[in-house]
Formats: structure tokens, sequence, C-alpha cells
């Protein structure tokens, strides 16, 4: 599968991301809701690309017991949401629920099934920051680690740096997903982020979903910044 653009419409007005979204929904890229976005109006924008048949991601890191896991997944799956985030870290029961949670929505509905994606390791985390949260042994061990987890729960797919996509892919071939955030062009701010790539990289390791947020958002022309993006994607793939 050919990676996908996915921007990340972290704004702080939903005047801005509806702009945002007209602007770049003929580009075919999918619109990543995330924290900032859900929190501020994130009925409003839902709702808008529900109405509109514009596919999404729910960035929600959902990361709770169980049962509050399964409640919260049925009130959000409904049609266009591509995908849903949980944290691998919430363990093997808790990924179990909200994969049979949004497969038991879906069918309700009669819609597609959401694919649920587990964060393994946040981009913001960088090596020396794993002993403070517990975790031994290098970044990559605990992402391998991870997404082992999510993909004997039967999550669809993580969500991991571009460093790791690689061997992710290596290990569990073409067929689990791997949603990349942490990219960022050639010459852009990297900000909070500690494991980035450019596009290209990402695209050139297999990732299937290449998240880029504020180098779009934040770009006087979003429509150019996208599409120099997607030209630094087909370079990385060869095509």
């Amino acid at each position: 599968m050919s990676a996908k653009l996915v921007v990340a419409l972290d704004v702080p007005e939903l005047a801005r991301a509806r702009m945002l979204v007209e602007r770049l929904r003929r580009l075919d890229v999918l619109f990543k809701i995330g924290y900032e976005a859900y929190y501020a109006f994130g009925e409003a924008i839902v709702s808008q690309l529900t109405a509109d048949g514009t596919p999404y991601v729910l960035d929600v890191k959902l990361h709770d017991i169980p049962r509050t896991v399964e409640a919260a997944m049925k009130a959000l799956v409904r049609p266009g949401l591509e995908i849903v985030t949980v944290h691998a870290l919430g363990g093997t029961e808790m990924l179990q629920t909200a994969v049979r949670a949004a497969s038991a929505r879906a069918r309700e509905l009669g819609i597609v099934e959401p694919r649920i994606f587990a964060v393994t390791i946040l981009t913001s985390i960088g090596a020396q920051d794993l002993s403070e949260l517990g975790l031994a042994g290098a970044t990559g061990e605990n992402v391998m680690r991870l997404a082992t987890l999510a993909r004997e729960a039967g999550c669809a797919g993580v969500v991991c740096s571009p460093q790791e996509v690689g061997e992710i892919k290596a290990f569990f071939g073409p067929r689990f997903g791997v949603l990349c955030p942490g990219v960022r062009p050639a010459g852009s701010a990297q900000g909070d982020q500690k494991r980035v790539a450019t596009p290209s990289e990402t695209a050139r390791g297999g990732a299937d979903y290449v998240v880029v947020g504020r180098p779009i958002t934040e770009a006087t022309d979003p429509v150019a910044a996208a599409l120099a993006i997607l030209d630094e994607m087909k370079a990385g793939a060869g095509r």
C-alpha cells in the first residue's frame, strides 16, 4: 500500500480547521483529530467530516480500564472514522476490548469497521526518558514489544516514530499498519519531537500513514505545503 498523507488538525479554532479541511480535502488526504481539536470543537468538526463523507483519524489515545474504553469506543465509532488510537500500555485486555467494541458498534450501525492502532512510544520520548518511565532496554526494543502486544490483541496496526517503521514492517509484514507522527520536511523546526524523519525517509521505510501537522497547518499556503510533502513521499517511495 502506498503511504497516505495524514494532516493533523492541531489548531485552536474551529474556523481554521474547517478552512483547512475545505482547502485540502481535494488532495486525497486523511485528517487527524487529536486532543487540541477534539476537546475544543470535536463534535462540530467530526459532524462536518461525517456529513461530507470525508474520512478521518481520531487520535484520542484511549488508555483506561477496559469497561471505560469499551464505552468510549462505542461513542466514538461513526461513518467515516478510519482509525482510532489507543495506548498499547493499556495492556492486552484493554486492547482486545477496544477492538471488539469498535467491531460491534460498526455492525450495529451497518458501517465499515474502523481500524484500531495502538500507540507504542511517543515520538517526544527519547532514549534518556525511558529509564525515568521504568522501561528497560532501548527505544526500539520497547516499540517492538508493544507492537507485538498490539498485534496479538487484534489491533490493525501501531503508531510509532519513523525510526522504527522499517523493523516493524520487516517483522510483522506489510498488512500490519504503521502510522508515523514525528515527520518533518527537511529544514522544518523539530519542535517537541525527538525521533523524527522527513516525509521521503518515512515513506521509503514503509509507513502506511505519514502524519504532518504544523508544517502544513501553519503554512501561508497549506495546499502548496501539502503538495510539496506529497511529492517528497512519492520520491521516497520511488514513484
